[in-house]
């Protein structure tokens, strides 16, 4: 691609400044039109060293409002960030619905200067391409505008301008021992670069090649593509919030099989839950040192007894170590982005614990149930799910997911006890009692859910939930066995819980006849 770019392209500084006049005021306007529209504008830059992607940017900018958007200059990553999946600084970026970011540099990085410099290996290069393809078109469905454009010139022609920026006192410190390398690798970034643009120019967010030998025709071929941009944002429609999804007929599900009538005794229980409490606390520790992050995800009935096992299972926990995310309906900000923003933003670093009470799955099962989400929206949400799992999988990250299953007249008989009981009355509501006439509707979403959610890699985990006690060491033991495999390579071994001592019945010593009583006398 980079071979049919004319490095010749020039305009006059004169039609230069007229064309950019008239481009001016219809940016302006468009910026003031872009929020009721609800578009997100994503403004990509990369290109070579001294390429003019600051002079570039600083020009387009000039007649936007600067309270309608914000500038990332995006370096390598920290220490911090490397603690995280990938793309999750990114996720961070994006704009509100409405609001324009624009990136000097961006998730490129890591298939251009990580390549080139041998820091990621071929499996690694062809999932962070995968990834970003993933990132731009999940961001591209959900409404937002991603433009991308890569700024070229010459080996030749970027010499001359090192030497140019050197000689002035106010701009050779752009020009260091990095740019010297990269200048002299021209060869082997010109390869990355043409592998990037073909990978990942696509449909949903094609790349612009820009002559950048002359900055005339850099500055205009820039602001004309961003105001296409914006006027496509802008002349799309809204999408009207959905009528509440037609209730599919009941069927099979997976929920059918299984056993609620499973459970355990108390004295079982008594002995193996501080014994599964002690181990998990093990394990966090390992977590830590081995730096590998993990993931528990809540979901299931009202009353369910989510709250019990997450209790259970964070009693010995050291609290500096974990968080547990309660989730409700999105709230201020997190209704102007994409509904995986907030669940990016609240993953675990390296070494730490994060626990959902509810999750992304909400897109699937209220969103879709309640019509807050579209058919197309919660249909496509089954693939950006397992594509969201799957990023946090290869980032080091241990998912578990568990179904907390009760049946219906054990839900009642709990909504019950929680009327009764002046200490549990705060845990029952009126939307509570709304849900469950919707048992029926959600059946049907909660089978799609498992079925189409539960991968090798991130399957399902049904809890049998009738009796609390079976749930609450289920979960427990699975955690830790998940944990000891993944951290440790071996099954944990956990002692069954002793059965009860049957108590033999007490023999009663004969009395001893007279004459020897009155002999130990």
């Amino acid at each position: 691609m980079l071979d049919t770019i004319d490095l010749d392209a020039a305009i006059p500084k004169r039609e230069c400044k007229e064309i950019l006049g008239k481009i001016d005021l219809q940016l302006a306007q468009l910026q003031r039109d872009l929020r009721p529209s609800g578009s997100p504008i994503l403004v990509v830059f990369e290109g070579w060293d001294a390429a003019g992607k600051g002079m570039v940017l600083n020009r387009l900018l000039e007649p936007l409002d600067p309270r309608g958007f914000k500038v990332y200059n995006i370096k390598e990553a920290t220490d911090v960030e490397r603690m995280f999946p990938h793309l999750r600084r990114f996720w961070l970026t994006i704009p509100p619905r409405g609001g324009i970011s624009i990136y000097n540099h961006s998730w490129y990085r890591e298939v251009l200067q990580d390549r080139v410099e041998q820091k990621i290996g071929a499996q690694e290069l062809q999932n962070a391409f995968e990834h970003i393809r993933t990132f731009e078109r999940q961001l591209h469905d959900d409404g937002a505008v991603v433009v991308k454009f890569f700024l070229h010139i010459s080996k030749k022609e970027q010499a001359r301008r090192f030497k140019h920026l050197e000689k002035d006192d106010a701009f050779a410190w752009k020009i260091g021992k990095p740019e010297i390398r990269r200048h002299k690798m021209y060869r082997e970034y010109y390869a990355a670069t043409e592998d990037m643009l073909r990978e990942t120019s696509t449909a949903y967010a094609q790349w612009t090649v820009i002559s950048a030998t002359d900055d005339n025709f850099a500055k205009v071929r820039v602001a004309e593509t961003v105001l296409t941009a914006l006027q496509r944002a802008v002349a799309r429609e809204v999408t009207p919030r959905p009528a509440p999804s037609a209730v599919p007929p009941r069927r099979t599900s997976p929920l059918d099989r299984i056993d609620l009538s499973k459970t355990v005794a108390l004295d079982a229980y008594d002995e193996s839950m501080p014994r599964l409490q002690r181990e998990l606390r093990r394990l966090q520790h390992v977590c830590y040192f081995k730096r590998r992050a993990a993931v528990l995800v809540f979901e299931g009935w009202d009353a369910g007894g989510k709250g019990g096992a997450i209790r259970r299972l964070t009693r010995l926990l050291d609290p500096r170590g974990y968080e547990v995310n309660p989730v409700a309906a999105p709230q201020g900000e997190e209704k102007t982005h994409h509904y995986l923003w907030r669940f990016w933003r609240a993953q675990p670093k390296a070494g730490h614990l994060a626990i959902f009470d509810r999750s992304w799955y909400g897109r699937v099962l209220v969103e879709r149930v309640e019509g807050f989400a579209s058919t197309q929206e919660w249909q496509r949400a089954y693939h950006e799910i397992n594509e969201f799992e799957t990023q946090l999988i290869e980032s080091g990250a241990i998912l578990l997911k568990f179904w907390m299953h009760i049946s219906k007249d054990e839900q009642l008989n709990r909504f019950k006890i929680r009327e009764e009981a002046p200490h549990k009355r705060w845990k029952i509501t009126d939307e509570d009692w709304r849900n469950r006439e919707k048992w029926e509707d959600y059946w049907g979403p909660v089978s799609d859910m498992l079925e189409q959610t539960s991968t090798p890699q991130t399957p399902w985990i049904i809890v049998e939930g009738n009796d609390k006690r079976y749930a609450r060491l289920k979960v427990l033991e699975t955690v830790a066995q998940r944990l000891s495999v993944a951290l440790e390579g071996k099954p944990l071994r956990m002692p069954r819980p002793a059965e009860p001592e049957k108590k033999s019945p007490k023999k009663k010593t004969p009395a001893p006849p007279p004459s020897a009583a009155r002999q130990a006398s």
